[in-house]
C-alpha cells in the first residue's frame, strides 16, 4: 500500500492551529515527516524499537515511545490529536478507544488516514480481486466514547512502470507470506492483467488509482 497522502488530505485532517500530537503506529516516520514538515510537534508511538531507532535518525528532534494502541506509555491528558496513519486495522477498538480518550485532552480528536486503492476503475478493481483488499482499513468503526465521525476522501494516482507495479505487489505482507508456488502464481496473473487489460495495452506507465480516506472524531469523555 502506497504511504503517500496528497497536502489537501493532511490540510483537512490536521490545520495547522493543531498544537500536539500523538502519532500511533509511527514506524520509521514516514507519516511523521509530514507531520513534522508542517510545523507540527510530533511524539511517535510504535510498538517496534527498531522503526523507532530508524524514525529517529531520520527526526532526532521528534520523541519517541515504544508502546501499542491499547497501551499508550503518556500521560493523560497529553494529546490535542491523536493520529493513525495505515496502521489502525491493527487495533483492538474496545482497548484502543477509552486508552486514546485517555491520552487525549477534553475536547482532543482522533485522526485516522489511509490509502486505498481506487476500485471504482476497473483494472484496479481486478487487481484487488487478484492480490486482496484490506477491508478492514476502509470502514473503521469508533462510535462511544466518541462523537459522530466526519470522513473526506481524496483522489490521486500513483505512475508505475509495469515493474514497479510488480515490485510493490510482491512487497505486500500478505504476498510475502504466500508459499512460493501461491505467491508466483498470484504475480502471474498480475503480468498477465497488465499485458491483455484494454486501459493499459501499449502503456509505458500505469497511474494506479488511490483514494486517500480520511477520519476524525472527537472524544466526549475520558473513561
Amino acid at each position: 500500500m502506497d504511504d503517500r497522502y496528497p497536502a489537501e488530505a493532511l490540510d483537512w485532517l490536521l490545520p495547522d492551529s493543531t498544537p500536539r500530537v500523538v502519532e500511533l503506529g509511527a514506524g520509521t516516520g514516514r507519516l511523521t515527516r509530514r507531520l513534522r514538515a508542517r510545523g507540527l510537534d510530533v511524539v511517535a508511538v510504535d510498538p517496534s524499537a527498531a522503526m523507532l531507532t530508524e524514525l529517529r535518525r531520520a527526526l532526532p528532534e521528534v520523541v519517541t515511545h515504544v508502546g501499542g494502541t491499547e497501551q499508550i506509555p503518556l500521560p493523560a491528558g497529553s494529546a490535542d490529536v491523536v493520529v493513525a496513519g495505515e496502521s489502525w486495522h491493527w487495533a483492538d477498538p474496545e482497548r484502543a478507544l477509552p486508552e486514546v480518550v485517555r491520552v487525549l485532552r477534553p475536547g482532543g480528536r482522533l485522526a485516522l488516514i489511509w490509502n486505498a486503492r481506487d476500485d471504482r476503475v476497473d483494472w484496479a478493481a481486478r487487481l484487488g480481486e487478484i492480490i486482496g483488499s484490506p477491508d478492514a482499513r476502509r470502514h473503521p468503526r469508533l462510535g462511544p466514547p466518541f462523537g459522530p465521525a466526519d470522513r473526506a476522501t481524496f483522489g490521486w494516482t500513483h505512475p508505475l512502470r509495469p515493474d514497479q507495479l510488480i515490485e510493490l505487489v510482491t512487497g505486500r505482507s500478505n504476498i510475502v507470506l504466500l508459499p512460493a508456488d501461491e505467491r508466483a502464481a498470484v504475480l502471474a496473473q498480475v503480468r498477465q492483467l497488465l499485458a491483455t487489460h484494454p486501459a493499459l495495452l501499449g502503456r509505458g506507465s500505469h497511474a494506479l488509482p488511490y483514494v486517500t480516506e480520511c477520519l476524525s472524531a472527537t472524544a466526549l469523555t475520558r473513561p
